[in-house]
């Protein structure tokens, strides 16, 4: 079995941007439970880690990640799927509190497609396609598909992909909203990382408020939503982070972001 070392690559391309990829090429990054475990400790570490300002999500060798290792589950019964525990897995990547793009190329199938539906952004190179095709091997998506789909797409579309388990094309996926923006092939690494450079170059509390108040908002009233940003639009004034960037503004020069 592969070690947790070999199998999560991590690496700091940029100032502030640290870079996980999947690298199990040769099982096209299918999400075994040493892989979740790798991915779940990585997060808990980054979020806590004031040198990371954007997390940065992607593949390596032909796809981002074709899904759950069926070759792990298929032998399992309902309570040995119980206590491999993927639910706290899932949760490092869902409670972090950094942003996260998720840079997809290939196929994001099952587990991969929900891999990449939590992160805060997706970019797409174009021969990416996003398919939940759980139901043609006799089950259901277990890692939010069936959440975080309806509230990314809408129930039509979320349920066409839910229920036929058919994959979207890039470019389908960009008009349904599962997608921020499709790039060109040969393109996507370069574009994740000025856009995930550019991320960690604003201001870490400004960005870790709007990640949290937009998360949290999205599952309350539009009245709490409104008072959860208004709070933490004020609680922002008491930066030093708030005093360079308005100063810079008035000055004419680029800020400097210390975090504090």
């Amino acid at each position: 079995m592969s070690s947790s070392a070999s199998i999560l690559l991590q690496d700091r391309p940029a100032p502030g941007v640290t870079r996980l990829r999947l690298n199990r090429p040769e099982a096209r990054n299918a999400l075994n439970t040493p892989l979740r475990q790798a991915l779940a400790a990585a997060f808990d570490a980054l979020d806590i880690d004031d040198d990371t300002r954007c997390i940065l999500l992607c593949g390596e060798g032909p796809c981002f990640a074709a899904g759950a290792d069926i070759k792990e589950m298929a032998p399992l019964g309902p309570t040995e799927v119980n206590q491999i525990g993927v639910p706290r897995y899932w949760r490092s990547i869902a409670q972090c509190s950094k942003p996260v793009i998720a840079a997809v190329h290939g196929v994001a199938l099952g587990g991969g497609c929900e891999l990449a539906l939590h992160a805060d952004i997706i970019l797409a190179e174009a021969n990416a396609r996003f398919g939940q095709p759980e139901v043609t091997v006799g089950i259901m998506p277990g890692g939010g598909a069936t959440q975080r789909l309806m509230r990314a797409m809408g129930k039509y579309q979320a349920m066409g992909m839910l229920l036929t388990g058919e994959p979207l094309s890039a470019q389908r996926a960009y008009q349904a909203g599962l997608v921020t923006e499709v790039v060109e092939e040969g393109a996507l690494m370069e574009r994740a990382l000025a856009m995930a450079a550019t991320i960690a170059s604003r201001p870490p509390q400004a960005i870790r408020f709007i990640k949290e108040v937009a998360l949290a908002g999205a599952d309350a009233s539009l009245e709490a939503g409104l008072m959860l940003e208004r709070r933490a639009f004020e609680m922002l004034f008491d930066t030093a982070d708030q005093k360079e960037g308005m100063q810079a503004f008035m000055e004419r020069r680029t800020p400097t972001f210390s975090g504090a």
